[in-house]
């Protein structure tokens, strides 16, 4: 279920060091269709061009202010704006609100030039307050400093493609993505030292995040309590979606609450 109260593309990096190369640009893959409006806190992040707007990442209603996202949805100067209460993106519904962003807030330690440093999460404020609706409502936040049991079963949504190398959904699309800890994340024959212990891994073999929807939420349902914002995603394998011991990679949220509430407050 869904919290109503407002709690407080991309980029190819490879190395030639040795270092797993990734990529900044995630959809998601092998996914199925969501209950429209179900995940009212999704958010589509928009860059304007020559008078048009172009879908350049995912992201999460987590005020009626404020939008959080990936650091990396930004390689443009301009206008962003922001789709909130959208499921069918071919059809424009009255369900729908579109806002252009005010200011762009990136995090000050994330580096563009080398994503596995980490940091990679952004926030922007938006020109006026979205009108919290059924369909349109900010989600709940991961405790602060809490870390998701390996196994734990979360969900990352976006409008991705349904294999790789396929079309872009028109719909948005969920998949389920096990936690997997930091122990077994980092080892060598995994992501390694790519993987910070500010990130969050999430996924398997059949179900991943690939080519889009980066800034996106993990939500995960832990108990009786509502669903949280676990991770904003950040990158997946640049070898391929369901490359086996390449889990997609989250910004850990847990990890920036003081960060996101400072700049909140601040601004």
């Amino acid at each position: 279920m869904a919290c109503a109260q407002p709690y407080l593309s991309a980029l190819l990096h490879s190395s030639a060091s040795g270092q797993p190369s990734f990529r900044l640009s995630i959809r998601v893959v092998n996914g199925t269709e969501v209950d429209p409006h179900s995940k009212p806190w999704q958010a589509m992040v928009l860059y304007e061009e020559d008078g048009a707007l172009y879908f350049i990442c995912g992201g999460t209603l987590i005020d009626p202010d404020w939008v959080m996202t990936a650091g990396h949805c930004f390689p443009y100067t301009g206008n962003y704006w922001v789709l909130l209460g959208a499921h069918d993106i071919t059809a424009i519904g009255a369900n729908q609100q579109i806002i252009a962003g005010e200011k762009i807030i990136v995090h000050p330690d994330y580096d563009d030039n080398d994503a596995s440093k980490g940091n990679d999460i952004a926030l922007i404020k938006l020109s006026r307050s979205a009108e919290v609706t059924e369909e349109v409502q900010p989600a709940c936040l991961a405790p602060r400093d809490y870390i998701l049991p390996h196994g734990t079963i979360c969900y990352i949504t976006g409008w991705g493609t349904t294999s790789t190398g396929g079309s872009v959904s028109n719909v948005l699309l969920e998949g389920l993505l096990p936690v997997v800890d930091y122990e077994h994340c980092s080892q060598p024959d995994w992501w390694g030292s790519a993987v910070k212990e500010i990130h969050v891994c999430a996924g398997g073999a059949n179900v991943a995040g690939c080519n889009g929807d980066s800034g996106g939420p993990l939500v995960c349902c832990i108990g009786k309590v509502c669903c949280k914002v676990y991770g904003v995603a950040s990158f997946v394998s640049a070898k391929g979606c369901d490359t086996p011991k390449k889990p997609t990679v989250f910004t850990r949220v847990s990890a920036f609450i003081d960060w996101i509430i400072e700049t909140i407050a601040n601004n």
